[in-house]
């Protein structure tokens, strides 16, 4: 899969579906559709990924010898450039528009420097630019790693802050390996019900020996039921009962409070390396443009209508074409913000 604008937890809450495997499989394939259509629509890419790239020169584009335009290729950061095969120093390199990028479309020389573009015993690839390439790299510091991890581990354990701040399609960072979260199972807190708990929703007191660690907003599991803490008062975990379509049920003291902090990962994504990685090392989480996170789990809930509806919408008695019509506006009005926002527009508009 590639990278996605939303989680699978996002669309979950905005359609209060439980956690299924059934359901999972269906919004993961709708996250997938709508972040491509996303794309499409704005004509770029979001996600960071440090990738080398090659250019030729002279070009097509009749710009001036000391500017590269680079259309698709957006820069957020460059980290080596040459040109017929010779380095040019990256202090010799300009990267526009300085004024409000990254994203930047241009790579200009200064001036003020030898440096020059050509070289090469043809013009084909000549320039060579190994950079973070996307849109921007917006970051969030979420947590922290609950274990160590080798370069081949894909089971990463997390703090409960990473795990109610993360979801399955997240984009994390630890040290310089960006890892794709794909899934999530529960491990064990370390931690058991300080005392009975009757089957009542009333009953919202959940006591702990120690409520270090735990975070609102997170799920946690006793035997079969699931809640969610919406409140840390002393040593007492304050949740929602029967969370997530799960069943209220009795519990005896001493059973073992279970979280959802394994993240099942994909290693090295975004071209980074695989790496070693300490316990407590802290746990970035890239950030998509707010607007282009709604408008992805916005398209998610029309697939999901239209998927149920079997691709066809039909006139329900009593409607007519125009009210059916108006159900459309909210999400082609989106479209319109994002790409007026986001969308990659032609350098020239004639053609």
């Amino acid at each position: 899969m590639g990278i996605w604008y939303a989680t699978r937890e996002d669309v979950k809450r905005a359609v209060d579906s439980k956690e299924t495997a059934r359901t999972n499989g269906q919004i993961d394939r709708a996250l997938e559709t709508a972040a491509r259509s996303v794309e499409a629509l704005c004509h770029r890419t979001f996600a960071p990924t440090i990738a080398t790239k090659f250019f030729d020169w002279p070009n097509d584009q009749h710009a001036a010898p000391w500017r590269l335009w680079l259309d698709a290729n957006e820069l957020i950061s460059v980290s080596a450039v040459s040109s017929g095969g010779a380095t040019i120093s990256t202090g010799d390199v300009l990267l526009e528009p300085n004024e409000y990028g990254p994203p930047y479309n241009r790579l200009e020389l200064n001036l003020g420097s030898s440096a020059a573009f050509g070289g090469g015993s043809t013009h084909q690839r000549d320039i060579t630019i190994t950079g973070l390439y996307g849109y921007r790299d917006d970051e969030t510091s979420v947590g922290t790693a609950a274990e160590a991890l080798d370069a081949s581990e894909t089971a990463l354990d997390v703090d409960g802050p990473a795990a109610a701040a993360v979801g399955v399609g997240s984009v994390l960072r630890i040290d310089d390996e960006r890892l794709t979260v794909t899934g999530r199972t529960m491990a064990a807190t370390g931690q058991t019900l300080g005392g009975n708990l009757d089957a009542r929703a009333a009953t919202v007191t959940v006591p702990v020996a120690s409520t270090t660690g735990f975070t609102e907003d997170e799920v946690i599991l006793i035997d079969g039921e699931r809640m969610l803490i919406v409140d840390i008062a002393g040593t007492n975990l304050i949740v929602k009962r029967g969370w997530d379509g799960s069943t209220l049920a009795a519990h005896i003291a001493g059973a073992t409070v279970y979280a959802s902090r394994t993240l099942t990962v994909t290693r090295g994504a975004l071209g980074t390396t695989a790496a070693a990685h300490n316990t407590a090392t802290p746990i970035h989480r890239w950030d998509p443009p707010g607007p282009v996170r709604t408008l992805c789990i916005a398209e998610v809930l029309t697939l999901l209508g239209l998927e149920q509806a079997s691709y066809s919408v039909v006139l329900r008695a009593g409607e007519s074409s125009g009210e059916r019509t108006r159900d459309q506006r909210g999400i082609a009005a989106l479209r319109n913000q994002v790409y007026d926002a986001y969308g990659r527009k032609a350098r020239l508009r004639g053609v």
